[in-house]
């Protein structure tokens, strides 16, 4: 919104007003003179007082009381509008559709108006909410941004520290770490819908849901419901990786080559030149041990005599050979070399690379 004021006296100063919420507030650094002459002045919500006075006016006219008023304040929090929608949502329950002839209590189920609020909010939300869940490429296992944003939901605040909420949160810890550094911002650029709902900063890893209404229908919102409409599987552990690369120096570039290619699908992949940064002053052991052996869902490793007779491939595959029997392990096989514990017949894939002929052959 803009106003000018000036007209016939040109001494008096032009004042701009722009309404901008911290979704697009990144904007104005794009002009820093802008930025040098602006000051935040926050809306802030209605006091428990402010609201009362809001509720008692539409029962004087309606010429009803509620039975528990204080209710609607500390599930609107204040936020006007919501005020408005969860009153009208409770006299429309009652059937309170005019001014009564004689003073009415009116009750309040709070399981039955938190349902019809969401309802009502469902057409203006759901679809971006949808769209959040399933991510950049939707796949039946991909759902780390479904588990952030129920996460989010049983905060008491909207806007939450995704590290923070990681360490606070053991049952998402690997789910957040999962999308926290690209994958969630990318998500949110790549879909408009979702742009105009959510609001991400990568370098201070601040998420915020700006919109109290939105804000509330994820707090009430049917959760397995909507983990069965975007069609995910039910996934009883969380992994911090999709995929984690196993592969001796000689072949760092093909890994290079696969951990982009599987970032490109919306995929979470160790490869260790990328996070190496992550773990500074901790133990590569230690690391690789939770990483190859519980932390990821699948192990992919380039197996070649490389892979058998280097220290770290070794130990890398002593940490996932457990999980072969389960089908966690897909082996890329560089060369015939025999690995104890992965059995030949083990269906991987066949590959001969090339190094000085960049046509590899797969098999």
């Amino acid at each position: 919104m803009a106003a000018e004021r000036g007209g016939e006296d040109e001494a008096l100063p032009k004042l701009v007003l722009i309404g901008i919420n911290q979704i697009g507030s990144d904007l104005i650094q794009l002009v820093p003179d802008i930025a040098k002459r602006t000051g935040i002045h926050r809306i802030q919500p209605g006091t428990e007082a402010q609201v009362n006075q809001l509720i008692e006016a539409g029962c004087r006219e309606l010429n009803i009381e509620f039975d528990d008023a204080n209710v609607i304040f500390s599930e609107s929090r204040g936020d006007y509008w919501l005020t408005q929608q969860l009153c009208q949502s409770i006299c429309a329950l009652s059937e309170v559709t005019e001014t009564c002839e004689e003073r009415r209590i009116v009750h309040i189920n709070l399981a039955r108006l938190r349902q019809r609020v969401v309802d009502r909010l469902k057409a203006a939300y759901y679809p971006a909410v949808k769209e959040f869940c399933r991510g950049q490429r939707f796949r039946p296992s991909n759902d780390p941004y479904f588990k952030l944003l129920r996460a989010i939901s049983e905060q008491d605040s909207s806007i939450v520290d995704l590290n923070e909420l990681a360490n606070a949160r053991p049952e998402v810890h690997g789910s957040i770490n999962n999308i926290k550094e690209r994958r969630l911002g990318v998500l949110i650029q790549s879909k408009p819908i979702c742009a105009r709902h959510f609001y991400y900063n990568s370098e201070t890893k601040n998420f915020a849901i700006e919109d109290p209404a939105l804000f509330y229908f994820l707090k009430h919102l049917d959760w397995n419901g909507l983990r069965s409409d975007c069609g995910f599987r039910e996934t009883p552990k969380d992994y911090e990786f999709d995929f984690a690369i196993s592969f001796a120096g000689q072949n760092r570039e093909l890994a290079r080559h696969v951990a982009t290619c599987r970032e490109t699908l919306d995929a979470s992949v160790f490869f260790d030149e990328q996070y190496e940064a992550n773990y500074l002053g901790r133990t590569w052991s230690r690391e690789f041990l939770r990483i190859f052996g519980s932390d990821s869902r699948l192990v992919v490793c380039f197996l070649d005599s490389h892979h058998r007779e280097k220290i770290w491939p070794t130990f890398e595959r002593e940490c996932f050979q457990p999980r072969v029997g389960d089908g966690e392990v897909i082996p890329i096989f560089l060369d015939g070399t025999v690995f104890p514990g992965i059995p030949r017949d083990t269906v991987g894939i066949e590959f001969r690379w090339d190094r000085d002929n960049p046509r590899c052959r797969m098999t």
